[in-house]
């Protein structure tokens, strides 16, 4: 029966094209951005300073009272960056054309790329939005194609991806961070499996198997199912 660490692995094997999707909606490229979001975004990377900043002075051993002297920060702030409670990712904003995405994408594809004319057939449809709006889209639509695919070449691989969301968070950098946020949020299936194998791992720790028959039927729900089913057959873990 293969162990428990293969089968997660196993289960992200099977996810990756939802984990390379996730990733790649999570890939930030600030030449795609508009002004507004590029605030945003720098907005979101001073946090994420601060976070690993203070986050690396409590690796070194210091006290929440001791960052709070050392970097001016309030108690409250650094209390929530070492426990955890203060993670976030940058998202680009929900845009007017959201439902139009599709018909532009199709206009795109037959080879109109220009943004007023976009704009005058999206108005035809029904769009009240403004011409600076689709002008925006079709530049980020045109900077995306001149990049490539290369954010989605960047996806680290299954065994990685499952060693990264099995670390603890302070033990993971800033990159990590945002990749395991990712696919976490993109995933949930894979967050699911990651909690039902390290359920079976704390029973085995415990010597304690009281818990299985439930543990087992939650299991055959999820992507390590086949990880159950070999439980199951063990007579040793049904005594």
């Amino acid at each position: 029966m293969e162990n428990a660490s293969t089968a997660f692995l196993e289960a992200v094997r099977k996810s990756m094209r939802q984990v390379r999707t996730a990733i790649g909606a999570a890939t930030i490229n600030p030449k795609l951005l508009t002004a507004a979001e590029r605030l945003q975004y720098e907005g979101y990377l001073r946090r994420e300073e601060v976070n690993s900043f203070v986050l690396g002075l409590a690796k070194e051993g210091c006290k929440i009272k001791q960052i709070v002297r050392r970097t001016g920060y309030s108690r409250k702030l650094v209390r929530s960056i070492v426990r955890g409670q203060r993670s976030d990712i940058f998202r680009v904003r929900e845009s007017s054309l959201e439902i139009y995405l599709q018909w532009l994408d199709g206009q795109w594809a037959s080879g109109l790329h220009n943004g007023t004319e976009l704009w005058r057939r999206l108005r035809a449809q029904g769009f009240h939005g403004s011409l600076r709006v689709v002008s925006e889209w079709a530049t980020r639509r045109r900077r995306a194609e001149q990049a490539g695919a290369s954010s989605l070449s960047r996806t680290p691989s299954s065994r990685v991806i499952a060693r990264l969301i099995t670390f603890g968070r302070d033990r993971l950098t800033k990159a990590e961070t945002v990749t395991v946020a990712a696919v976490e949020s993109g995933v949930p299936l894979l967050v699911e499996a990651r909690e039902v194998i390290a359920a079976f791992q704390a029973m085995v720790r415990k010597k304690s198997l009281a818990d299985l028959d439930q543990w087992i039927e939650r299991a055959r729900a999820t992507l390590v199912a086949s990880f159950a089913n070999g439980v199951v057959k063990v007579p040793s873990h049904r005594a």
